[in-house]
């Protein structure tokens, strides 16, 4: 009895819902249930990551900007390292780079120049970080909707057979109806998974290049601070 039931439940589980469709699509539909589950765990797994970019940044930035008015900058290192975030990162980069410098009594120009590029090359090696994964749902996005149109078209090769097969024995339009049906199943999953991790592409590449915007302001502030706290000493 109880065997009896488990069998009944379980066709009814194949043969019903997503699973039924999934069964219907074909062979295209695994590598595409693939690439969903890919998909899936590449969003979440970048999400989790790139939340740190959303911590708003300019209160520290301020912060350092008063700290180093006012030459503590010993104290301004000490602030972004106990932050949080790829900002408070690159700035604490930039404090250590230039703590260094003065005190090898580095000239203005040098020491500007040595500091930016720090700061430049940590963004660059962030960034990166940052980017981590991304490719590959672009390349879901890509590659999801031409494979569900692949089986669409594998799928009306088949239909379209059948219907010659058929011929004067069978309406066409019967014949055809339901081998198109089963086609077009490949291109709607295809799309299903393609266009969620093209807007999880984008929604990422964006968080990434607000980054980079306020790394690049960070650095304009803090050089400015510096070249006038350098120009008072030299006063």
């Amino acid at each position: 009895m109880i065997h009896d039931s488990a069998s009944i439940l379980a066709a009814g589980f194949f043969e019903s819902g997503a699973f039924k469709y999934l069964l219907e699509g074909g062979a295209f539909m695994w590598p595409l249930l693939a690439l969903l589950i890919m998909a899936i765990a590449v969003i979440i797994e970048r999400y989790r990551s790139l939340k740190l970019l959303e911590t708003d940044a300019s209160e520290l930035k301020e912060q350092v900007v008063s700290l180093l008015s006012e030459d503590r900058i010993e104290e301004s290192l000490e602030l972004c390292d106990s932050a949080k975030g790829p900002v408070a990162a690159i700035l604490s980069n930039g404090l250590r780079k230039y703590l260094v410098l003065r005190r090898l009594n580095y000239d203005q120009g040098q020491l500007e120049q040595q500091v930016v590029k720090s700061m430049e090359n940590y963004g660059v090696h962030i960034v990166a970080t940052l980017e981590r994964h991304l490719p590959i749902l672009a390349t879901i996005a890509s590659v999801a909707p031409m494979l569900g149109f692949l089986g669409t078209v594998q799928g009306m090769i088949v239909a379209f057979g059948d219907i010659e097969a058929n011929i004067g024995q069978q309406n066409i339009v019967q014949a055809a109806a339901s081998g198109i049906r089963v086609a077009l199943l490949t291109t709607a999953f295809g799309l299903i998974v393609g266009i969620p991790a093209y807007m999880a592409f984008n929604y990422f590449t964006g968080l990434i290049n607000d980054f980079v915007l306020q790394v690049e302001s960070s650095a304009a502030e803090l050089i400015e601070v510096v070249t006038l706290r350098l120009t008072l000493d030299k006063g």
